[in-house]
C-alpha cells in the first residue's frame, strides 16, 4: 500500500510539474505574442496614413490603444490621422491626452499646428512656446512660432523667431522665410542682404588646383 501510494505521489508530482512548465511557457509566449500582433498593427497604421486609408489606420490605433490604453505614441497618430481628415477637435483630444500620459514637445507642436489651423493663435504660441522650452533645437518650431506670432500682429517677436531658426539652420530655405519677412516688414536693405547670401550659396564656388581651376557644380538642393 505504501509502494502504491509513493508511485501515486510520484505520477501526481509529475503532473503538477508538467501542468506548471506548461502554464510558464504560455505565460512566456502571451507577451510575445501581443508583441507581435501591435507590430503587426503599428504597420498597418503606418501604411494606412502613408496611402491615406484612414480608416484602417484608425482601426488598428484604436486596437493598439484597446490592449495598451497608455499608448501615447498611439494617441499622437490617431491625432495626426484625425488632423488629416480636418477633425479637428478629435486631433486636439488626441494630442492633448498623449501629452498628459508622456509629455513631448512633438505633442505640443502637433496642437500648436492644430490651433494655428483653426485661427485660435493665442492657444497656438502658448502651445508652440511651451515645444521650445522642452526642445530648443529645431528649426521648424521656430518658423511655426513665427507664423502665430505674424498672424497676431507681433513682428518683433516673429522677426525674431525667424532669426533664431535661421541661427539653427541657415540653409536657403530658412533664408527665404526671414529674408521674406523682412520685406513684409519693410526692412528692404535687410531682405535685400539675406537674398544675396541664398544666391551665395546656391551659385556655383570656382576652386583653385594647383594646375587648373575647374568649376564644381552644387548638388542639388531639395527646398
Amino acid at each position: 500500500m505504501f509502494t502504491l501510494f509513493i508511485v501515486a505521489a510520484f505520477g501526481a508530482l509529475a503532473i503538477w510539474e508538467f501542468y506548471r512548465d506548461t502554464t510558464e511557457q504560455a505565460e512566456q509566449q502571451l507577451p510575445a505574442r501581443i508583441s507581435d500582433r501591435l507590430d503587426k498593427l503599428w504597420q498597418i497604421a503606418q501604411i494606412g496614413l502613408r496611402e491615406k486609408k484612414y480608416l484602417s489606420a484608425e482601426k488598428a490605433l484604436l486596437t493598439i490603444l484597446r490592449v495598451d490604453e497608455r499608448n501615447a505614441a498611439a494617441y499622437n497618430r490617431l491625432g495626426i490621422l484625425y488632423s488629416k481628415q480636418r477633425a479637428f477637435n478629435d486631433a486636439i483630444e488626441c494630442f492633448e491626452i498623449a501629452q498628459s500620459l508622456e509629455p513631448s514637445a512633438s505633442s505640443l507642436h502637433n496642437v500648436g499646428l492644430i490651433y494655428y489651423e483653426t485661427g485660435q493663435y493665442d492657444k497656438a504660441a502658448i502651445a508652440f512656446e511651451q515645444a521650445i522650452e522642452m526642445e530648443s533645437g529645431l528649426a521648424a518650431r521656430y518658423v511655426a512660432y513665427a507664423k502665430v506670432q505674424e498672424k497676431m500682429g507681433d513682428n518683433k517677436k516673429m522677426i525674431s523667431s525667424l532669426e533664431k531658426a535661421v541661427e539653427l539652420e541657415p540653409n536657403p530655405q530658412s533664408l527665404r522665410i526671414l529674408a521674406d519677412a523682412y520685406e513684409r516688414c519693410g526692412e528692404v536693405e535687410l531682405s535685400t542682404a539675406i537674398r544675396e547670401k541664398i544666391q551665395k550659396i546656391l551659385i556655383p564656388t570656382t576652386i583653385a588646383t594647383p594646375n587648373k581651376k575647374r568649376i564644381v557644380q552644387p548638388r542639388k538642393l531639395v527646398l
